[in-house]
C-alpha cells in the first residue's frame, strides 16, 4: 500500500472521515478532559462522567460507530487505514468493557485516581478566564470521585478488584493531594503570582497583580473541595476497597492478552515473546560489556557505570540545571534533524522542558493542543530528596521523550490536519506503536551518531536492557513463566521480580520503586515498549527487503509518522500491503 506523504491540498472529507470525526466529536462531549488535551474551548470546568453509566455511554458510542463504518465504503487507502484501525481499537475496547475489569480501573499511574488531578497540569493559566475554569474544575473534583469509586463499587460487586499493593499505593497518592499542604492548595497559592486583569478589566497575564478579590477567594475555598473530594475516595478506598482486594499481584493469561492487544494493537504469542525477551536482555548485556571496555579496558559494566557517574562533566545538581540541560539537548537534536533526516516544520519545533508537579518518578511527554499554542512538553516527575542527575544516563531519554520519539511522532499527527482525520490525529493512541517508535528513536540516534560517546551509548543500551527486562518481568511475572536459569529457578513471583528488576534497571530506590509497581498494576504496558520497537525494526526491515534499491530511510519514516498512531497490526498492513 502506497500512501500520501505531504498532500499539495486538503483531502476531501469522505463518509468514513465524517464517521471518525462524528466519533471524535461525541468523545469531546463525553470526556471534557480530553478537549483539554487538545486545547478546544467549552468544556474547561467540566469532567467525564466516570460512574458504570458514563463507562456504558463510551461503549455505546463505540458500538455505534462501529456499525456505521460497516455500512460505510472506503474511498482510497486512507479510508482503508481508518477502517482497520478504528474496528481493531473499538472492537476491542468493547471486549473490554465486557469483562468488567473498566469498572475496577485502579493503579499507580495511570487510572481515574491520578487524571482527576492530572489533568489541571494541562490547564492553561495566562487570563483570569483561565483561573476561572480552574476554579470551578476544583469544585468538580468530589462529584468526578464520586462516579469513580461508584464504577469501583460496581466492580467489586462483581468480583473485580485491583490488588491490595496498588489500593495501598493510590491511598498514599490521594492522601498527598488531600493534605493541607498538597497540589490543590499549592495551586491556588500560585494563581495570585500567574495571572491577574489587565488595567482596562481585560484577559491580559500581570504576574505582578493580584487576581480578583472573590475569584482568589473561590480558588481557595474550592481547592478545599477538591481536596475533600481526595479525602472521600481515600477513605472509599481505606474502609471498603481495600479489605476486599486480593493480595495476588498476578492478572492472569486470559486477562493478560487482552492487555496485550490493548498495548500492541496485535496479538502476540506470549511465550515466543517472553522467550524472546529473555534472549534479547542477554544480548543487550553482552553489548554493554563491550562499551564497558571501551570505557575503560578489563571494566565490568558496573565498574564502567562507577566511573560515568563520578565524572564532574557528567553531572547535574539540582533541577534548574537538569531543566536546562534537557532544553538544550532537545534544541539541539531539533535543529539538526530537521531537513536533513525528518521533515519538521516550524511550527513543530517549539519543545518545553519541564519538572513535573508531582514527584511520583517517571518521564513523560504531552502533545501541543490542535494549535499548537500549547507546545509539545517532556515532563521529569522527581522523586521527593533527588536533586542529583547523570546526563550520561539520561541522553537518550531526552531523544526518546522528544525528537525523534514522541514529539516528532505526536506532534506530526497533530500537524496533519490536512490528511487526516480528527480521530486519527487527535484520538488514537496505541503504546505499542508509540513507545515502539520512541525506542526504535533511541537506536536511530545511536546509528546517526548522536551516541557516539561511550557514556551516552551505555545509558542508551540501559535503557534497552530496562525494556527488554520488563518484557522478561511483566509476561513472566503475571503468567508466572518459569524463571531463566541465569536469574534464578521456580516460577515468578512479585519478589522475585523486584530482585530481578534490581539486577537490571539502574536507576533510583524510588524509581524502582515506582516502577516495579507500575508493571504489578498496568499489565502488558511495559512489554509494548519492546515488543512495539520490535515490531517497528520488523516492519522497516520487510519494507526494505520489499523495495531493494528504492528503499529510503526518511520516506520510510515520513510515510509511518504521517498515518498517526495506529495498532501494530494496523502499521503492518498500511506499510506493506
Amino acid at each position: 500500500m502506497t500512501l500520501p506523504t505531504q498532500p499539495a491540498q486538503p483531502r476531501a472529507t469522505t463518509d468514513v472521515d465524517r464517521i471518525a470525526n462524528e466519533y471524535t466529536e461525541r468523545l469531546l462531549e463525553l470526556d471534557p478532559g480530553f478537549a483539554t488535551e487538545l486545547g478546544r474551548p467549552g468544556h474547561e470546568s467540566e469532567y467525564r462522567d466516570h460512574s458504570p453509566a458514563g463507562l456504558a455511554a463510551l461503549a455505546d458510542a463505540a458500538r455505534d460507530t462501529l456499525a456505521a463504518l460497516a455500512a460505510a465504503a472506503p474511498v482510497d487507502e486512507v479510508d482503508a487505514v481508518t477502517v482497520h484501525a478504528m474496528q481493531e481499537r473499538l472492537g476491542l475496547e468493547l471486549e473490554l468493557h465486557a469483562t468488567g475489569w473498566p469498572l475496577a480501573e485502579l493503579n499507580n499511574i495511570a487510572s481515574p485516581a491520578q487524571n482527576i488531578r492530572a489533568i489541571f497540569d494541562l490547564m492553561p493559566t495566562a487570563t483570569v478566564a483561565d483561573w476561572q475554569h480552574i476554579a470551578e474544575r476544583m469544585a468538580n473534583v468530589p462529584a468526578a470521585m464520586g462516579g469513580y469509586i461508584a464504577s469501583l463499587r460496581a466492580g467489586a460487586e462483581r468480583g473485580l478488584v485491583a490488588s491490595a499493593r496498588q489500593v495501598n499505593i493510590v491511598i498514599g497518592q490521594c492522601e498527598r493531594h488531600a493534605a493541607a499542604d498538597g497540589f490543590f492548595t499549592t495551586l491556588a497559592q500560585q494563581a495570585a503570582l500567574d495571572a491577574a486583569p489587565d488595567a482596562s478589566g481585560g484577559e491580559t497575564s500581570d504576574a505582578g497583580r493580584q487576581l480578583p478579590a472573590n475569584l482568589a477567594e473561590a480558588l481557595v475555598a474550592n481547592a478545599e473541595i477538591a481536596r475533600g473530594g481526595y479525602g472521600t475516595l481515600v477513605a472509599f478506598l481505606r474502609g471498603e476497597l481495600l479489605p476486599l482486594a486480593p493480595e495476588e499481584d498476578a492478572v492472569g493469561r486470559e486477562r493478560y492478552q487482552l492487555a496485550s492487544r490493548e498495548f500492541l494493537g496485535a496479538t502476540v504469542d506470549l511465550e515466543e515473546s517472553y522467550a524472546w525477551g529473555v534472549a534479547e536482555l542477554d544480548r543487550i548485556i553482552a553489548e554493554q560489556e563491550v562499551v564497558a571496555e571501551a570505557i575503560k579496558p578489563g571494566a565490568s559494566i558496573a565498574e564502567a557505570k562507577a566511573l560515568l557517574n563520578a565524572d564532574p562533566a557528567r553531572q547535574l545538581q539540582g533541577t534548574a540545571a537538569l531543566t536546562a540541560w534537557m532544553q538544550q539537548l532537545s534544541n539541539t537534536a531539533l535543529a539538526e534533524l530537521a531537513g536533513s533526516q525528518f521533515d519538521i516544520p516550524e511550527v513543530m519545533r517549539t519543545l518545553e522542558c519541564r519538572i513535573a508537579p508531582t514527584q511520583d518518578g517517571g518521564i513523560y511527554y504531552t502533545g501541543p493542543s490542535e494549535d499548537f499554542s500549547r507546545p509539545g512538553r517532556m515532563w521529569w516527575s522527581v522523586p521527593e530528596g533527588e536533586d542529583s542527575f547523570t546526563t550520561w544516563a539520561e541522553t537518550t531519554t531526552v531523544y526518546h521523550e522528544g525528537v525523534p520519539g514522541h514529539h516528532l511522532q505526536v506532534a506530526t499527527a497533530t500537524y496533519q490536519s490536512a490528511l487526516l482525520n480528527d480521530w486519527r490525529r487527535n484520538v488514537s493512541w496505541v503504546s505499542g506503536h508509540g513507545e515502539g517508535w520512541a525506542l526504535y528513536a533511541e537506536r536511530l540516534m545511536d546509528d546517526l551518531g548522536y551516541l557516539a560517546d561511550p557514556g551516552d551509548k551505555m545509558g542508551m543500551l540501559d535503557g534497552q536492557r530496562m525494556r527488554a527486562a520488563r518484557v522478561v518481568f511483566d509476561i513472566g511475572v503475571h503468567l508466572k513463566l518459569a524463571v531463566p536459569a541465569r536469574w534464578g529457578t521456580g516460577n515468578w513471583t512479585s519478589e522475585l521480580g523486584f530482585e530481578f528488576l534490581k539486577a537490571n534497571l539502574d536507576i533510583s530506590a524510588g524509581q524502582l520503586d515506582f516502577e516495579f509497581n507500575r508493571y504489578l498494576g498496568w499489565p502488558g504496558q511495559a512489554p509494548s515498549y519492546k515488543l512495539g520497537q520490535r515490531l517497528w525494526e520488523d516492519i522497516r526491515d520487510a519494507r526494505a527487503a520489499r523495495d531493494g534499491g528504492d528503499f529510503s530511510l526518511r520516506d520510510f519514516h515520513t510515510q509511518a509518522l504521517n498515518l498517526g498512531s495506529v495498532g501494530l497490526d494496523t502499521l503492518k498492513m498500511a506499510l506493506l500491503g
